[in-house]
């Protein structure tokens, strides 16, 4: 099972990278005009959200640098521990709804040091995969059309990502955890 599960995962992306010209060619679609044009309509917004993108990067480096995240995890880590969740991916946790990139370097520290086919490997991967960057999609893209009031997404993203970490560690304890 796991094989087939394989061999279909590392299908996917080669069959749509050949599906979706095809496809296209077949509804005779001029395939590069249409990218061309449509990375033309791309620039004023990738332009826009440029000043809130820099934010939000001066944002996250203060919280890493000033020690700010080290502060909160020291009283994170008693009630986590008591519930059996690794102190490594913590910091994971908190940073997945700030900055997709700061998680992902403690993801890539944790795969160097642990592997990953490890548990730990697994957990902080599916973590990753199984929660999204909140603050930076809110502050970005809310700021980029003028949405001023964001505060019911801002909830409902943090209790989705609450959700997707607790369910990772849920799922990755049943499934992978060593006996």
């Amino acid at each position: 099972m796991f094989e087939v599960v394989s061999f279909i995962s590392n299908m996917m992306l080669p069959a749509i990278i050949v599906f979706v010209p095809l496809y296209a060619v077949f509804r005779k679609v001029p395939v590069y005009d249409s990218f061309i044009e449509g990375a033309k309509e791309g620039f004023p917004t990738a332009i826009s959200i440029i000043p809130h993108l820099v934010g939000m990067m001066v944002a996250v480096s203060i919280f890493r640098d000033t020690g700010a995240l080290q502060f909160y995890l020291q009283f994170l880590n008693p009630v986590l521990s008591w519930f059996n969740i690794p102190n490594e991916v913590i910091p994971i946790g908190i940073l997945r709804p700030i900055s997709g990139t700061g998680s992902l370097a403690f993801v890539e520290s944790i795969l160097r040091t642990y592997g990953p086919d490890s548990f730990l490997g697994k957990l902080a991967s599916t973590i990753q995969g199984s929660t999204d960057t909140t603050l930076y999609v809110l502050t970005v893209y809310f700021g980029a059309v003028g949405i001023r009031s964001s505060l019911y997404a801002l909830k409902v993203g943090l209790w989705a990502d609450l959700a997707g970490f607790l369910a990772s560690w849920i799922i990755c304890s049943i499934i992978f955890m060593p006996s």
